[in-house]
């Protein structure tokens, strides 16, 4: 099928186009929204500008496609391939993206707001100042994925792996991590204030100057940890593992230390819970 047929086919009223074999096909700029596309084939198709809105993409094969600035508002992926496409500056909001292939994926500036990424395989994506606000991120694979300057406010990450991922100037303010690993993570600068981290894993990772303002770190491990010059202001570091983290001019006013292990820490001009800072 050919992308003449597809767009008559459309305009003539016909929606279902579920495993259609469209390798390579070229519907750029093409208004398709609500179709079926159900477990299409769709290698290296070209969709750029396409307007998806709506569009049943489930479990369909899009590997190497280019789907920058398509409109998949609403979209079902779940369950899609999309490994090595191009999605800049896409708009996936409120999309069910739900174990879907995204591995080496460029997302770049991509709007996914409220969207549904729980389980999706995002290794090695790209993904600099995309917007997940208030995304589900749960379970989902981000192993050295670039999150660079993204907007991920509200987002939940629940036993997410992040090893390795670049969160350099992220805002995460208020996002859930709970059980999530972010060991050899790059956090430096980034907002993690009000965030939940409760039994998460950080081992390694750096947060030079990131503000962990109100955030809740009880019983995680940041053992090796970069910490310096990071705000814990009323931060909740209860039963945490911080030994042989550096914490170098680290603000701690206020935070909750009870029962921290601090052993082999750098703590050399901190300013410490009560008030005083450390020599």
């Amino acid at each position: 099928m050919d992308a003449n047929e597809v767009t008559t086919r459309y305009a003539s009223g016909e929606r279902d186009f579920r495993g259609a074999n469209l390798k390579g096909i070229n519907l750029r700029n093409e208004n398709l929204r609500d179709i079926n596309l159900r477990q299409a084939v769709l290698h290296g198709a070209n969709l750029s500008g396409c307007d998806l809105k709506g569009a049943n993409l489930r479990e369909a094969l899009l590997e190497k496609s280019n789907l920058q600035n398509a409109h998949l508002e609403l979209a079902n992926l779940i369950g899609a391939d999309l490994a090595h496409s191009d999605l800049t500056e896409v708009n996936l909001n409120e999309a069910g993206i739900r174990g879907t292939n995204l591995t080496k994926a460029i997302l770049n500036k991509a709007k996914i707001q409220d969207a549904n990424l729980n389980e999706a395989v995002l290794d090695g994506a790209q993904l600099r100042e995309a917007n997940l606000s208030h995304s589900a991120l749960n379970r989902c694979h981000l192993i050295e994925a670039d999150l660079t300057l993204a907007k991920l406010e509200g987002a939940s990450f629940a036993n997410a792996i992040l090893t390795g991922a670049l969160l350099t100037g992220a805002n995460l303010s208020a996002a859930s991590l709970s059980g999530a690993n972010l060991d050899n993570a790059d956090l430096g600068g980034a907002d993690l204030s009000r965030s939940k981290l409760q039994g998460s894993t950080l081992v390694n990772a750096h947060l030079v100057q990131a503000n962990l303002r109100g955030a809740n770190l009880s019983w995680s491990s940041l053992r090796g940890a970069e910490l310096r010059g990071a705000t814990f202001y009323r931060a909740k570091l209860s039963w945490s593992n911080l030994s042989g983290a550096t914490l170098n001019d680290a603000v701690m006013i206020s935070a909750s230390m009870d029962y921290v292990n601090l052993r082999n820490a750098v703590l050399t001009g901190a300013i410490l819970p009560d008030g005083r800072t450390h020599e």
